[in-house]
């Protein structure tokens, strides 16, 4: 389970103005939630700060029973390469890679063989309809086949924990559509957590709940007044 406690994250330039404080929340496995707000409220932000890559100013997240804020830099490196995945909305592929050696990229990060990585990113790439392509290289794809190679990225080596930023924001609506719902099938089919930002509607109802982020934390969409 993933446990964010009362997190809070503040502006230092700004006489220490806070972004959000008050952020709670609880994952199960199997279970994604998008979180919506409007631009500037800090949604990347709790991305990363959830992710390690950001400092917080106050609060906890932990997963399972690990108190992640309790590792130093490198502990969190570790973990965050094993245990968590992530898809962006710019997609971030490596144009000199192949998009079966992009997939095995977290396998290689974390030393696994390089026979069971190289057959682990194929079946991966088969998941997304993308095992003909293997041997391709990014720059011959379409916006929704970059993303399908994210997700399959993001997925391949079996996180507890995905977060996903905007990740249709660079896809028309049809792509988009097709995109979301391999991403939601492999995250819940993986038995992981997923954790979308997101500004479309669309995309947010693709999760098991809707949360908004305000500067006081996080309101369950489902329970505001209409």
């Amino acid at each position: 389970m993933l446990i964010v406690d009362n997190l809070e994250k503040r502006f230092e330039a700004v006489a220490g103005l806070p972004l959000f404080m008050g952020v709670s929340l609880r994952l199960a496995p199997g279970e994604a939630v998008a979180i919506m707000g409007e631009s500037g409220v800090g949604k990347s932000t709790l991305l990363n700060c959830i992710a390690g890559l950001e400092g917080v100013d106050g609060g906890h997240v932990q997963l399972d029973d690990q108190d992640l804020m309790a590792l130093d830099e490198d502990a969190f490196a570790r973990l965050r390469r094993r245990d968590f995945g992530f898809v962006f909305q710019a997609f971030h592929l490596l144009p000199h890679l192949t998009l079966a050696q992009n997939v095995a990229l977290p396998l290689w990060l974390l030393d696994r063989d390089e026979g069971e990585a190289a057959e682990r990113a194929r079946a991966m790439l088969a998941r997304v309809g993308l095992d003909r392509r293997a041997d391709d290289w990014p720059r011959h794809l379409s916006g929704g086949e970059m993303q399908r190679v994210a997700i399959a990225r993001a997925l391949v080596h079996q996180p507890r924990l995905v977060l996903c930023d905007e990740p249709t924001g660079n896809l028309d609506p049809g792509r988009a559509l097709g995109v979301l719902e391999l991403l939601f099938e492999g995250i819940r089919g993986a038995g992981a957590m997923g954790i979308m930002v997101t500004h479309s509607l669309q995309a947010a109802a693709f999760a098991d709940r809707v949360l908004r982020l305000t500067a006081q934390g996080l309101v369950d969409v489902a329970a505001e007044p209409s």
